[in-house]
């Protein structure tokens, strides 16, 4: 059979055009006098990350070592050319005192103003853009202030003791068992975020496979081939995507989600009933009747993301939160938490029960304020006053970093100027510039032998000395994690509970030393997390 020499060359053109187009970026830094990643077709600089070669940490820290003595270098993930930070004061200038010209999160998902779309993940708090974006913030900040989390305190209060309810039993019948920790904290999360966040009381310890888990679950496991293409999607076609209005969200989870909350506020204006939980501020804020409260209190944790002032001026227009906006924000809040939360309490755990010695001196601080309590459950501000606990979350926090790296579009030019004879680098508008938060916490210059657990980081002497632009468990700046105290409080809740009335005990399967899984997916061990809980007398 004769080929036709058209198809020949249709072929070979459509190839060259792909190559073309995977590699039209490949030569953005020569121009730029920076030191930069090689680069490969399609992969970019991401090869050993998108294979599974590596987890996206020790990625994060292996890039960030390549250059020592640089203050910005350039990589490329997969088609995007990345300028990467990995000086402390730059870090704190890009994320602080020059906000105004790093705004945005890079445009990793499809945007979409038309407020008939059906689409959720562009109207939230993570994707909005410019003065949407402030104007969101600004309506839902006064939403996790320190007076709001003590009202919500009570309903995690709740869930923790639940949990630990359900495991005495277990112990009572069978002994001390052994338990993979981010499936037991996860069930937690997950009944901790709907009573919070969604105003429905689940057990994910008694009915296990729940409807609200399951879909949790679903939602956090980034590695489905669905999700991982249209993640592909989102990077090499970011305007087909959008223009094609596809979601990262599933249908099935957007309308259960949606059709909850619409419940859940339709019961509650119906029947007047009020409840400490996000639907209830969501409503008030949408009503106008959310109030502003002080920021900042006396025994904040060291990790706490303060709400920028310069957002307090922001003149926020009327119907910014119509019930799609409210039940994006659940939405996100639910994800966020469901996952990142539930490793930040596996980590602390594990460094609890690989050092039991540090576990000890923080069951001392634990007991001594159980016994203060004289039998009342614990409170928003008994908590917060343990500083050893919050010496122990904030250590995990710098070791095991919720995201490894963050990102910032430069939306108008900035120039850094070059200091001992160094060049001037210009960072041209649209550019993306990524934090690599794991490297900045193992950097040696901000925390000596970075591979040891040690909470005396941040005791009362040596917590002052972190530089601010090195320290970013929940972000830096106006655009920080608007949620951190929220998760802080979780965290500690569920340690003081667990501690208090276990021990926690490695066994042959416990990972050490810790491997983590590889790709891009959320932090967590590569054969999970196993260990002993040891029920107290």
């Amino acid at each position: 059979m004769e080929l036709n020499p058209l198809y020949v060359i249709a072929f070979v053109s459509a190839l060259l055009a792909l190559y073309l187009y995977l590699t039209k970026n490949n030569g953005f830094f020569k121009n730029h006098p920076i030191p930069c990643l090689p680069v490969e077709p399609l992969f970019g600089s991401s090869r050993r990350l998108v294979l599974k070669r590596t987890s996206f940490q020790d990625f994060v820290r292996a890039c960030y070592d390549r250059f020592p003595h640089a203050k910005i270098y350039g990589m490329f993930e997969m088609l995007t050319p990345m300028f990467v930070v990995r000086d402390a004061e730059l870090v704190k200038r890009v994320l602080v005192k020059d906000f105004d010209h790093f705004v945005n999160h890079r445009p990793m998902f499809p945007s979409n103003d038309d407020p008939k779309s059906t689409m959720l993940l562009p109207k939230t708090l993570f994707v909005l853009k410019d003065q949407r974006w402030r104007n969101m913030r600004t309506t839902l900040s006064p939403t996790f202030t320190g007076s709001k989390m003590r009202q919500m305190f009570e309903l995690i209060v709740e869930c923790s003791e639940r949990m630990v309810q359900h495991y005495r039993r277990e112990a009572e019948t069978t002994g001390p068992q052994e338990y993979e920790l981010k499936d037991v904290f996860i069930r937690f999360t997950n009944d901790a975020i709907a009573s919070c966040a969604f105003g429905v009381q689940v057990d994910s310890f008694q009915d296990e496979n729940n409807v609200f888990f399951r879909y949790g679950k679903e939602l956090t496991n980034f590695a489905r081939p669905h999700v991982f293409l249209k993640m592909m999607g989102y990077q090499v076609f970011p305007a087909l995507m959008g223009r094609l209005q596809i979601d990262f969200f599933d249908s099935k989870h957007s309308q259960f989600f949606t059709d909850l909350f619409h419940q859940s506020v339709e019961t509650r204006e119906k029947h007047g009933i009020v409840r400490p939980d996000m639907v209830h501020l969501l409503m008030q804020a949408r009503k106008g009747t959310l109030q502003r409260e002080m920021e900042r209190e006396a025994h904040e944790s060291f990790a706490t993301a303060y709400e920028s002032e310069s957002l307090h001026n922001t003149e926020v227009p009327s119907g910014m939160l119509n019930e799609t906006a409210m039940v994006a924000q659940c939405i996100i809040f639910f994800v966020a938490g469901f996952d990142a939360v539930a490793n930040a309490m596996t980590f602390v755990a594990y460094e609890l029960a690989v050092a039991q010695a540090i576990q000890q001196k923080l069951y001392d601080e634990i007991l001594a304020t159980h016994e203060a309590l004289d039998g009342k459950s614990v409170t928003y501000d008994a908590l917060q006053k343990m500083h050893y606990l919050d010496m122990v979350v904030s250590e995990t926090l710098r070791k095991w970093p919720p995201n490894p790296a963050s990102d910032r579009m430069c939306t108008k030019e900035y120039k850094i100027v070059g200091e001992d004879g160094e060049p001037d680098v210009t960072i041209p508008q649209g550019a993306s510039v990524s934090i690599p938060i794991a490297g900045l916490h193992y950097d040696p210059r901000y925390y000596p032998e970075p591979e040891r657990f040690d909470p005396e980081r941040f005791n009362e002497e040596n917590k002052h000395k972190i530089p601010q632009g090195a320290y970013l468990p929940f972000g830096l700046g106006p655009r920080n994690c608007i949620a951190s105290r929220f998760a802080l409080m979780e965290v500690k809740a569920i340690v003081y509970h667990l501690l208090l009335n276990f021990k926690f005990e490695p066994t042959d399967r416990t990972p050490i030393p810790m491997r983590l899984a590889k790709g891009f997916t959320t932090l967590r061990a590569e054969k999970g997390m196993h260990m002993k809980l040891i029920p107290r007398m």
